[in-house]
């Protein structure tokens, strides 16, 4: 199983063909590809358009979705999130952390194209390429 961030669902959705578009169009055909509530929340709030909107949604609900957060996963992300900055390394959203931790903690690769999960990869993160 495998997740997709929310970096490459938006530009998915937004019609942007990428590295990271075409593996996802990929996996979609092959492989199940995990959502939580953290990556569906980040993707579903920027459209626009109600039509837009729910074939997004159907998509998203189709996968096999998992819980991203929950105590023990938010105190892993806090001593991720300094483990990294003891070593000089910002990550600029909290998000990112988070959801990288849930990666690593189910031992699920991830597929991204945001920079600061390249960061993570330190921590054990494993991605998808």
């Amino acid at each position: 199983m495998i997740v997709v961030d929310s970096s490459v669902w938006i530009d998915y959705f937004n019609g942007i063909i990428t590295p990271q578009t075409d593996k996802l169009d990929d996996l979609l055909s092959q492989q199940w590809i995990v959502t939580g509530d953290l990556i569906l929340t980040e993707v579903l709030q920027g459209f626009r358009q109600d039509k837009d909107y729910q074939i997004a949604l159907r998509l998203l609900q189709s996968l096999h979705f998992y819980n991203m957060l929950g105590k023990p996963i938010a105190l892993k992300t806090a001593e991720n999130y300094r483990n990294l900055r003891k070593q000089g390394i910002t990550v600029r959203k909290t998000i990112d952390v988070m959801i990288g931790t849930f990666c690593i903690e189910n031992q699920f690769p991830l597929l991204y194209s945001d920079k600061d999960f390249d960061k993570m990869l330190i921590l054990g993160l494993k991605s998808v390429t």
